[in-house]
């Protein structure tokens, strides 16, 4: 067995996330996994030895900031190597690094070899190169973990990759691959190990975590609710854990059965972040989503029955390709119908190789703008009108962080429901990853405003 130190140890590292949740989680293995060779972790404008950028292709915008992620950090240390890893390090390949021998480029489901690949490169100095697979036929899930979350108090754990819906406007399938799910064993060891190191709060996430253990779509013949149930059963029992909460679903998960399942799970939290994308039934239909509005506005009936106030949130992807003004304001319509407690507006970006990118009638940037424009007036007004629920009232706060106003505490945190919330704490600071009760007077902001309902000497200041 070879003892020897790692070339890797001494080397400063500095790590770059763009996207999403699953990108974070993977980012921080990464940053594990250099750590256990020795490395320094900096921050991304200092100076290093490894450049890592996990970059996003979600949408052009997604793709812009890659590509600026990796002349900035190529610019920084003219000598460094940069490993260009994420999704649109998969969709781009050797063409990121243009014969450039100080850049690797490792594909979505390779990046445990990134040490390995790293190492040969500072061994002998200059060997970059292209690692992707073909995902089509790609059924491995990637063995990744993490110890911990930077400065954050809840921990993000991957459970699923990979997606089979193939909507029309989206190139996540292309550049993720097929469905593969992480095993309950791995997950609830790698639980156990965050809440020994004092985490509270785990987000399950995946690129599309309603196909969690269905990994064959085709015989499922839609989404079986039993194995994400049985996997949060299963992490509510970990102790420590006191709050669970899931990343994005398919609304057609939801079912009676399962939202009541979930309910009786008391360190579930009350947040739904349902996918919808549009809130028009042709635009939907042009989109492949499976689902109609009505149905759509059924399943939150259903969490609305068994939740207490449940916060619903979703998505909404502002000029569609052939999104007529008719169909816009259907859609503008049945969205405040639904009354969402937050929305995520996004405009339409053509993705190279989908469907959507060669409809006819694409919508122009100016009226895709304005579209985008009345979405979110039209957010602001129901999130704020959803927090108006919780005046009055207490509301459990897991403290993020904590802020000094002349002498005095603030300690801003989020609720079960993920509003977010500054709490008055006088001249006692309370810890962050603490739970604090909060009595709420006031909404400004789309913020949840109050005072911390314990005395100075409580346990949970220690």
């Amino acid at each position: 067995m070879d003892n020897s130190p790692s070339v890797l140890h001494g080397k400063r590292a500095a790590l770059v996330t763009l996207g999403c949740k699953v990108n974070a989680y993977e980012t921080q293995a990464i940053r594990r996994m250099l750590e256990e060779k020795g490395a320094v972790i900096v921050g991304d404008d200092e100076r290093a030895d490894i450049y890592v950028i996990n970059t996003c292709s979600v949408t052009g915008i997604a793709d812009k900031k890659s590509r600026q992620s990796v002349h900035r950090a190529m610019k920084l240390d003219d000598e460094a190597l940069v490993i260009v890893t994420g999704c649109y390090a998969q969709a781009a390949g050797s063409s990121v690094f243009d014969g450039d021998d100080r850049v690797i480029v490792i594909g979505s489901n390779c990046k445990d070899e990134i040490i390995e690949r790293a190492e040969a490169w500072f061994a002998d100095r200059g060997t970059s190169g292209e690692w992707v697979s073909d995902l089509r036929n790609d059924k491995k899930y990637m063995d990744l973990r993490i110890d911990g979350f930077s400065d954050k108090t809840r921990a993000f754990i991957k459970v699923e990759d990979g997606c089979n819906q193939f909507c029309t406007y989206c190139i996540i399938p292309y550049v993720r691959g097929r469905v593969r799910s992480r095993s309950l064993e791995d997950t609830l060891e790698e639980v156990t190990a965050l809440a020994g190191a004092g985490y509270k709060e785990v987000v399950l996430t995946g690129i599309h975590l309603s196909s969690y253990g269905q990994e064959d779509y085709e015989k499922s013949k839609g989404f079986e609710h039993g194995p994400l149930l049985e996997l949060v059963r299963a992490v509510s029992q970990v102790p420590g854990i006191e709050r669970i909460r899931l990343g994005s679903l398919e609304p057609r998960i939801i079912t009676r059965e399962f939202a009541e399942g979930l309910a009786e799970i008391k360190e579930f939290c009350p947040q739904f972040h349902l996918s919808l994308q549009n809130g028009c039934n042709s635009v939907l239909k042009r989109m492949n989503r499976h689902y109609t509005i009505e149905e759509y506005a059924e399943r939150v009936g259903i969490l609305r029955d068994v939740f207490d106030r449940p916060a619903i949130t979703t998505d909404i992807i502002a000029g569609f390709p052939g999104e007529t003004d008719e169909e816009f304001q259907t859609s503008i319509d049945n969205l405040e119908a639904i009354g969402f407690a937050k929305m995520h507006v996004f405009r339409y970006s053509k993705r190279k190789g989908t469907p959507a990118a060669t409809m006819k009638n694409q919508v122009p940037a100016e009226v895709s703008a304005e579209r985008s424009d009345r979405l979110i007036d039209l957010d602001t007004f129901m999130h704020t009108r959803y927090l108006q629920f919780f005046l009055g009232e207490e509301q459990d706060v897991l403290v993020e962080r904590v802020i000094e106003r002349d002498g005095e505490y603030y300690a801003r945190g989020l609720t079960t429901r993920y509003s977010e919330v500054e709490a008055y704490a006088g001249k006692f600071a309370p810890a962050p990853n603490t739970i604090v009760k909060v009595g709420i007077d006031e909404v400004a902001d789309c913020v949840l405003h109050g005072k911390i309902l314990v005395k100075p000497f409580d346990s949970r200041y220690n």
